[in-house]
C-alpha cells in the first residue's frame, strides 16, 4: 500500500470518528442546534430584480401613463411590430416590479418564487400574467427569468368611492408567483478559505460566540476559535478537506444553549408587547389611573310661534364628561422572572396601552433590568 493511499486512509477514518463523536455529543446535549443560530459565511442569498408587464387585467391596469404606453410598445417591437406609443391603451396592462431572491449555490433550471409589485396606477393585479421578465442582480447581470399567472393575496370591489360602495380587502396590487422564476446563471459561491470555515451568529453576542467555539472545541480539539461577537472561524481537521460539506454538517448539528438577552419589545401600532424570560424588576411601587373625556354634540330645533313670523333655527349644544378611574399604589418585590413579572401587573386589572406606559416608567426609574425597544 501506498504512503498516500495510507494517508488517505488514515484522515477518512479520522473524520469518521469526528462525525460519529458529534452525532454522540448532538443526542446527549440539550440546547439548540447552530444551524439554527449561525450561517456560513459565504452561503448567501442574493436579490434579484426586474421591470415587466402584467396583463390581462380587464380594465384595471393602468390609465395610459406614458412609461406604460413606451413600455408597451419596447415589448411590441421585439416582435416586429413598430407602432406609435401614443396610439396604445394601457387598461388591460400594468407595469410592475418583480423581486426575488436567488439562494446560494442554485443551479441552473433551479426555480424560485417572485413577487410582483405594481408601480403604476393600476386598481388590481387579479387574473393578469406576468410576460417574460429578466431578473438582474446588483451587477446588471441575468440570473433568472420569471413568468406567469401571479397570484394576489385580495381583492378589490365596488364603484371606488365617493357615494359608491368599495371593498378592498389587502392588497391587490401585490402578488406572487410560487416557482415563477427560472434560474440561468449560477452564482459563484465560495464557503472555505485557507482550510476554514467562519460561522456568522444570527443574533451577535460574546456569549453565544463563546460558547460556539467551546462546543465545537470540545467535538473538534483546539479548531475553533472567537473572532468577535458575531463570528467564529473553524479550521477543518485532518482528512475533511476531502468532505467539507460533510464537516460542515456535524457543525451545524452541534447543539448549544444561546444566550438570551433580557428585552422588551413594545409595538404601539398593534398593541404587543414580547418579553424574554430573562426580563427582572427591583423593587418599585406603581399605580395606574385611566382618564376618560367624552364630549358629545347634539343639534337643537327652535320653532317660532305660531303667526308670530319667526324663523326656525338649529342650535347646537355640547357637553363635556371626565372620568377618572381610582388606582391604588402598588408595591411590586423583586421580581426575577418573566412569569412573575407577568402576574404582578396583571393584578393590576391594566391594558396592554397602560402596561406599555409601565414598562417606560419603570425604565426611566431604574427599576426594569432590560433592554426595552419600542418599534
Amino acid at each position: 500500500m501506498s504512503l498516500v493511499s495510507r494517508h488517505f486512509r488514515t484522515g477518512w477514518l479520522v473524520l469518521v470518528l469526528f462525525l460519529t463523536s458529534v452525532l454522540s455529543y448532538t443526542v446527549a446535549a440539550d440546547g439548540v442546534r447552530l444551524r439554527d443560530l449561525v450561517m456560513v459565511s459565504g452561503a448567501r442569498e442574493n436579490q434579484l430584480a426586474g421591470f415587466g408587464l402584467v396583463v390581462g387585467l380587464a380594465g384595471d391596469g393602468d390609465k395610459d401613463p406614458i412609461y406604460t404606453q413606451q413600455t408597451i410598445a419596447n415589448m411590441l417591437r421585439r416582435y416586429g411590430i413598430n407602432v406609435p406609443a401614443t396610439t396604445l391603451s394601457a387598461k388591460n396592462v400594468a407595469v410592475v416590479m418583480v423581486t426575488a431572491e436567488i439562494p446560494a449555490f442554485a443551479k441552473q433550471g433551479t426555480r424560485i418564487d417572485v413577487q410582483v409589485s405594481s408601480m403604476g396606477d393600476a386598481k388590481s393585479l387579479q387574473g393578469g400574467v406576468l410576460l417574460q421578465t429578466p431578473l438582474l442582480g446588483a451587477d446588471n447581470k441575468v440570473y433568472a427569468v420569471a413568468q406567469g399567472p401571479i397570484a394576489v393575496g385580495g381583492f378589490s370591489v365596488g364603484t371606488g368611492g365617493g357615494g359608491g360602495a368599495s371593498v378592498t380587502k389587502n392588497h391587490p396590487t401585490v402578488a406572487q408567483i410560487t416557482s415563477g422564476a427560472i434560474v440561468e446563471k449560477e452564482i459563484p459561491t465560495q464557503i472555505v478559505r485557507d482550510n476554514t470555515v467562519e460561522l456568522l451568529l444570527r443574533e451577535p453576542s460574546f456569549i453565544s460566540v463563546a460558547l460556539a467555539a467551546t462546543a465545537i472545541n470540545q467535538v473538534f480539539t483546539n479548531c475553533a476559535h472567537a473572532v468577535d461577537s458575531s463570528s467564529v472561524q473553524v479550521r477543518m481537521p485532518e482528512g475533511a478537506e476531502n468532505n467539507p460539506m460533510d464537516f460542515i454538517a456535524a457543525l451545524e448539528n452541534i447543539q448549544i444553549t444561546p444566550d438570551t438577552p433580557a428585552r422588551i419589545i413594545i409595538n404601539e401600532r398593534t398593541g404587543t408587547i414580547v418579553a424574554t424570560a430573562n426580563v427582572k424588576i427591583s423593587s418599585c411601587a406603581v399605580a395606574c389611573g385611566n382618564v376618560t373625556i367624552n364630549i358629545a354634540s347634539s343639534q337643537d330645533v327652535s320653532q317660532p310661534a305660531p303667526f308670530s313670523k319667526g324663523q326656525t333655527t338649529v342650535t347646537s349644544e355640547t357637553s363635556t364628561d371626565v372620568t377618572e378611574k381610582k388606582a391604588s399604589l402598588v408595591t411590586f418585590p423583586e421580581l426575577p422572572t418573566v412569569e412573575k413579572v407577568a402576574a404582578a401587573l396583571n393584578t393590576l386589572g391594566v391594558t396592554p396601552r397602560d402596561m406599555m406606559a409601565i414598562f417606560q416608567a419603570m425604565k426611566q426609574a431604574g427599576a426594569l433590568q432590560a433592554e426595552l425597544l419600542i418599534r
